[in-house]
């Protein structure tokens, strides 16, 4: 209270001391309550106009990047499902016959969604997204033909290319992660011929695993619909002549040296109307036509038009199939080693083994095998293993050499 008389007493007499007329000015206290300054309100409309113009700019080319979608419907053909267990090239061409998805015209640049309905009332349909700038077909639709990539000949459905230049080649083939790990293909081969080891090769076998079907084989459309609805990639075998034939005889269609380049185009053709929704051919034998250029050119010739895989097993060294299919081309692959020479478990485990190292080693590997029950039960428990050493199963599409993609 002292100290305060006395701050008091001192004013006092300052303010006594001063001319007359003259006071202090003592500072004003400041307000506790905040103030909308200009320069908050100058900065605040500064943002509101900033996000205005790039929502406008988003929303400009979302327009431009998405166009439209369409809608189509599919409707499935139970006909030719349920005339699947025919065994002749009949059975193909109802196939090749089902209904194909007819876009509008504003659809073919951009996205469209697919319905395919089993029934007209049914809550089963399925919608599916297609994305125009992705050539494979939607797994849920793999066993449908496109209509786009079939023709119509006496000999059955031929594969062909699409008028806007797809393959069979792109639009059959399997998607894989596309990285530059340690890959392995493994292409098994024999379907049709066992229906319980065609059975147990579709079950039983990763998807990545490509299945190749024998061309004298039964019922291979039901079996093409089965291997592509559980993510199989599919080649056709090819019969072609062997050392020995024909006593040692592929089967029926076969390709001989022999033969008049049009006698061989027809058994070709024999051959591929077998079925359909496959991405390509391999050899079934053949350790003599392979080595003759004259007659393994023009197969070339029509596999390129037809925009087909070639795939050799690697049984000859004398094949003269790789730079034929490169001049024609035609993706090519060749088999690294076959894993089942020998029918033992121990001995195909030794060859997988073998193929994993060559995919260390080289990026990547190929074996081919048959659709015995130990090959089938030895290559599901190896694949299952190899993935957790950081091995990717890859279809035969994915380390294919293509001419074309160069």
């Amino acid at each position: 209270m002292a100290g305060q008389e006395g701050m008091s007493e001192t004013t006092r007499v300052r303010d006594i001391d001063l001319p007359l007329g003259l006071t202090i000015q003592r500072p004003a206290k400041r307000s506790r309550r905040p103030l909308l300054h200009g320069s908050t309100l100058l900065t605040g409309l500064v943002l509101a106009a900033l996000l205005g113009s790039a929502s406008a700019i988003a929303l400009r080319d979302r327009s431009i990047r998405m166009p439209a979608q369409s809608v189509v419907s599919v409707p499935v053909d139970n006909e030719a499902q349920a005339s699947a267990g025919n065994t002749d090239a009949a059975e193909a061409q109802t196939l090749a016959q089902a209904p194909r998805p007819s876009l509008p015209s504003d659809a073919a640049a951009g996205a469209s969604i697919i319905r395919v309905n089993p029934g007209p009332a049914s809550p089963s349909s399925i919608t599916i997204i297609r994305d125009p700038s992705v050539h494979e077909q939607d797994p849920r639709i793999a066993h449908l033909p496109d209509r786009a990539l079939i023709e119509d000949t006496p000999a059955g459905p031929l594969p062909q290319r699409a008028a806007d230049g797809r393959r069979p080649f792109d639009v059959y083939s399997r998607p894989w992660s596309g990285t530059r790990g340690a890959r392995v293909a493994l292409v098994i081969g024999g379907l049709g011929v066992s229906q319980t080891g065609t059975q147990d090769a579709i079950a039983k076998l990763p998807p990545e695993v490509t299945l190749a079907f024998a061309s004298g084989g039964n019922s291979l459309s039901r079996w093409m619909q089965a291997a592509r609805q559980s993510g199989h990639e599919i080649v056709m075998q090819v019969p072609l002549e062997p050392f020995g034939y024909p006593n040692v005889d592929p089967g029926r269609a076969t390709l001989t040296v022999d033969a008049s380049p049009a006698e061989n185009i027809a058994n070709l053709h024999w051959v591929l109307a077998r079925t359909t929704n496959y991405v390509g051919v391999m050899n079934y034998m053949g350790a003599r036509f392979v080595g003759e250029p004259a007659a393994v050119e023009p197969m070339m010739a029509e596999l390129g038009k037809r925009g087909l895989l070639y795939f050799d097993d690697g049984s000859t060294a004398r094949s003269e199939a790789q730079p034929l299919a490169k001049a024609n081309n035609v993706p090519f692959a060749a088999s690294d080693t076959v894993i089942d020479g020998t029918r033992e478990r121990g001995e195909i485990l030794n060859k997988l083994d073998e193929l994993e190292r060559t995919a260390r080693a080289n990026g990547y590997a190929i074996g081919t095998g048959s659709a015995f029950d130990v090959t089938i039960d030895t290559v599901a428990g190896w694949a299952s293993e190899a993935k957790k050493r950081g091995i990717e199963i890859v279809p035969i599409t994915a380390v294919a050499d293509d001419p074309e993609r160069r």
